[in-house]
């Protein structure tokens, strides 16, 4: 056959509009599948068999579209009919897809024209099921000074959470504003765009410890879940990795091997070293960054690295600790400070090379070491060397300047060399 009749008769029969309306339409059922499968849990293997059977239907559309034609007594060969009659039947044929393209384009652009309105992003409806966020825990204790250990509960069952990959976790920076127990849920979670809350309190006596925690379904504030845990100071480890499980659990979240260990770790043995960890943290996790709250946090943590040297969490805070009050001079910068920081950083990745928060701080000294080089201009301004610098005070030049502290996202390598 000459290309050129071919052609010609690809457009006489069709082909060409049905092809433009298969690939309009697929691009549709593709970008559904991919939005509405995810809310009825539904696993990612169906949106790929989605995706095949349209590319397969393809060629099977094409070869349909140029044997058979829309007529008003159906659909019939092409070959049956008569010149005047295909003829007829291929204007129908094209005005119905013709048809078919406007329809699916119109939904189309409506599609991408809500899916840049505020609202929509913030529906339930897209809302991962599995996401959730960690509201400040109340403490119910008598001695209000034990807010830090209702503080540190929270904090830990977040990290723990933030450890499970098919979960969505939001930051507490995002939480801590709220209350513990607020009466506006729907609109809480509409905000952090989570589908999930967990509220909790802790009440602490002695060694005693009471956890109370419920997890709430945002959409109609429905409570899907809680418990108490009655424990003792020296097994309260155990709450936080249950409760993080049972969240998972409820969640319908998939746990690998490695994640099951990390929530289950016990970081410490030594309950009067988690106590100071647990203050220590409390100081850390305040919003603002003074010499006060560092210097509270830095001591806390430094007597939890002292009751417990084979602390790695504990020794991962305190060089963090200390990098970020070296940086925003909230501690005195002195030779001891940078020589602690390196230490406590280099003997928590001893203690647990795949330790998240070791890796962390390990990466957070080397940022600063960074910053301090390009913002001073000097080759080292952390030198390895423990001798007083040039100007014989121990801390360094006064023409320094080191701005806020600031958290980056960093590729680190346990093998990498710091100035």
């Amino acid at each position: 056959m000459n290309p050129t009749n071919f052609f010609a008769e690809l457009k006489r029969r069709n082909v060409y509009r049905a092809a433009v309306a298969y690939g309009v339409v697929a691009w549709f059922l593709t970008q559904l599948t991919t939005q509405v499968f995810p809310f009825f849990e539904i696993p990612n293997s169906a949106v790929r068999f989605v995706v095949i059977a349209l590319v397969v239907g393809f060629p099977i559309a094409m070869l349909l579209s140029w044997v058979y034609e829309f007529t008003p007594e159906g659909v019939v060969r092409t070959e049956d009919l008569h010149p005047g009659q295909a003829r007829s039947a291929q204007r129908v044929t094209g005005r119905i897809l013709d048809f078919i393209i406007i329809g699916a384009l119109l939904l189309v652009i409506a599609m991408l024209i809500v899916g840049r309105l505020p609202f929509y992003r913030q529906t339930g409806e897209l809302i991962s099921q599995k996401s959730i966020a960690v509201l400040p825990f109340e403490n119910l204790s008598e001695d209000k000074a034990n807010a830090y250990f209702a503080d540190g509960i929270q904090d830990e069952i977040l990290a723990r959470l933030s450890k499970i990959a098919d979960l969505k976790v939001i930051s507490r920076t995002s939480t801590q504003h709220y209350k513990s127990a607020p009466e506006n849920l729907p609109e809480i979670a509409r905000q952090l765009g989570v589908a999930h809350i967990l509220e909790g309190s802790v009440q602490k006596s002695g060694d005693a410890v009471r956890v109370n925690v419920q997890l709430i379904k945002a959409a109609n504030d429905s409570h899907l879940w809680g418990d108490t845990f009655d424990r003792k100071l020296t097994d309260i480890f155990s709450v936080e990795s249950e409760v993080a499980k049972a969240i998972a659990d409820q969640l319908r979240a998939k746990l690998t091997g490695q994640e099951e260990q990390v929530i289950a770790a016990k970081p410490t043995d030594n309950p009067e070293a988690y106590d100071a960890y647990l203050r220590g943290l409390a100081y850390s996790l305040k919003t603002q960054r003074t010499p006060a709250n560092s210097l509270g946090a830095q001591k806390y943590l430094r007597e939890a690295v002292q009751l417990d040297p084979k602390f790695a969490l504990a020794w991962s805070l305190l060089s963090y600790t200390d990098a970020v009050g070296y940086h925003t001079m909230n501690l005195q910068p002195t030779l001891a400070l940078r020589d602690e920081t390196r230490q406590a950083a280099e003997t928590a990745l001893a203690l647990q090379p795949a330790l998240g928060e070791a890796v962390l701080a390990k990466a957070t000294l080397s940022r600063h070491i960074r910053f301090c080089l390009i913002t001073a201009g000097f080759f080292n301004p952390w030198p390895m060397s423990s001798e007083p610098e040039a100007n014989g005070t121990g801390a360094t030049p006064t023409s320094t300047k080191l701005s806020g502290s600031t958290r980056a996202t960093l590729t680190y390598s346990p093998s990498t060399p710091f100035p």
